[in-house]
């Protein structure tokens, strides 16, 4: 018996649980089921917990930055509950030469950090004189041709800790819209910086955000998300078709059909559906994908205070980063004990992730141990191996933003958002989401909102 709603959502991920949310919220009287074709909710959101010890299989938390997520957390009342690292309270470091170098947290430590060379400090300032480009670069073409090359390791660092990808392949253009249209507007990024704080003179100080997790881990939003939500689980989608001004899905479990459909999945599992409807100009995009080694230790180990740090392909580490998972956020490790996080593979190096869990983890420990002092063997390791991977906005994924643009505007009722499409953090992904339930509540799409400038956080 065919099942029909007013909104049909594909995937029960962050994406599609929070575009039920605020379906629900502006539209309240629009029935809405959503289609998952696993038998949980959260997609690569999942906390792991074992012998007193909390980490993340997927994204560790995500910042108060965004209007969309603090508008969720309000919504549900899980700001009370909210546990907050911020910013400004907690260094953050790379490694550079070796050992950890402490990030500037304020603009006038820039000229003292020795992670640029002073003509290197210098070269930065060529910005302002560099026309604009206007063709699509990649993160390290675009940085080096604007900063100089001596600023490409931090650019790295940045890159693997948001993407854990390369970015001699990253699209400026795809992960930084916001801030090529202010250089396009202004000639010259250091320029719009400039104007953008003499507009903003006066106003009250801006504070920088803080990373949100909470105490039972991410899985918390996903289990409150999924409070109230018509859920049909293991029912992944086998066909699509449009009939009548109505989206006919056919499943596993039943056939669904709806006026409006959000296709809120990964991109390219986006794309095997959506290629029914008008064939792709790739059949996929590229992924990274990255193991999670948890690491707990006795408190005598010299873990430095902050987040963690990130390690930039020119220092040949085994590991991508680490994050300080016991100082960022409290109970993440039973008493007398700290936890840490390092992450492994990544865009540049996929073939570690064929090491045997013992290898990754002995690898993962002598890496670390030249950086910090550790006591001789962790209390407890574990490798975690998540099922998703991290889409890349490389060079072609403006001809994808093209293509799903088309679709929408050619098929009425249809909305696309989803992991990797406008980015890979939560933030990027509730933002999207909104964004269609907005359009569906109004009952069609408005005008298109410019990209917002997203700021770089290590």
């Amino acid at each position: 018996m065919e099942k029909i709603s007013d909104v049909i959502i594909i995937g029960a991920g962050i994406s599609g649980l929070s575009a039920a949310h605020f379906i629900k919220k502006l539209a309240p009287s629009l029935e809405v089921i959503l289609l998952e074709a696993s038998g949980r909710a959260g997609g690569a959101i999942q906390s792991f917990h074992q012998d007193g010890f909390l980490a993340e299989w997927g994204p560790h938390g995500f910042l108060d930055n965004a209007e969309e997520s603090r508008e969720i957390l309000e919504d549900t009342g899980l700001y009370s509950e909210a546990q907050q690292a911020p910013l400004g309270d907690f260094h953050r470091y790379v490694c550079h030469g070796g050992r950890l170098v402490q990030i500037p947290q304020k603009p006038g430590k820039i000229l003292s950090t020795p992670l640029l060379p002073f003509w290197g400090k210098l070269r930065v300032l060529g910005d302002l004189w560099i026309k604009p480009e206007p063709k699509d670069q990649t993160l390290g073409q675009w940085a080096g041709r604007r900063f100089g090359r001596s600023v490409l390791p931090l650019i790295d660092a940045a890159v693997t800790g948001s993407y854990s990808g390369d970015y001699n392949l990253l699209s400026i253009d795809s992960v930084m819209p916001g801030l090529r249209k202010l250089e396009c507007e202004h000639g010259s990024v250091i320029r719009a910086i400039i104007r953008k704080m003499k507009e903003k003179k006066g106003s009250i100080k801006k504070r920088l955000p803080a990373m949100n997790n909470f105490p039972q881990g991410l899985d918390r939003l996903v289990e409150v998300l999924e409070q109230g939500k018509n859920i049909a689980f293991d029912s992944g989608v086998t066909a699509i078709n449009r009939e009548n001004g109505h989206w006919r899905i056919t499943t596993a479990k039943g056939v669904f059909s709806a006026k409006n459909m959000v296709l809120a999945l990964p991109v390219n599992s986006g794309l095997k559906i959506l290629s029914a409807i008008k064939e792709p100009p790739l059949a996929q995009i590229p992924v990274s994908r990255i193991c999670n080694v948890v690491l707990g230790f006795a408190d005598s180990a010299k873990v430095p205070y902050g987040f963690g740090y990130l390690a930039p392909e020119c220092e040949k580490r085994f590991t991508l980063g680490v994050l300080f998972s016991s100082h960022m956020f409290p109970n993440r490790a039973p008493s007398g004990k700290v936890l840490m996080e390092a992450l492994v593979g990544g865009r540049r190096h996929p073939e570690r992730l064929e090491l045997s869990d013992e290898e990754i983890i002995s690898s993962v420990c002598q890496d670390i141990r030249q950086l910090m002092e550790l006591p001789e063997k962790p209390l407890f390791a574990k490798v975690l191996r998540p099922a998703s991977s991290i889409p890349q906005l490389e060079m072609d994924h403006p001809k994808m933003l093209a293509y799903r643009a088309g679709l929408e505007q050619e098929n009425k009722g249809l909305y696309i958002c989803g992991f990797g499409w406008d980015g890979v953090g939560i933030n990027d992904m509730v933002k999207s989401a909104r964004k269609a339930a907005v359009a569906i509540s109004a009952g069609g799409r408005g005008e298109e909102a410019a990209a917002a400038v997203k700021p770089v956080y290590f």
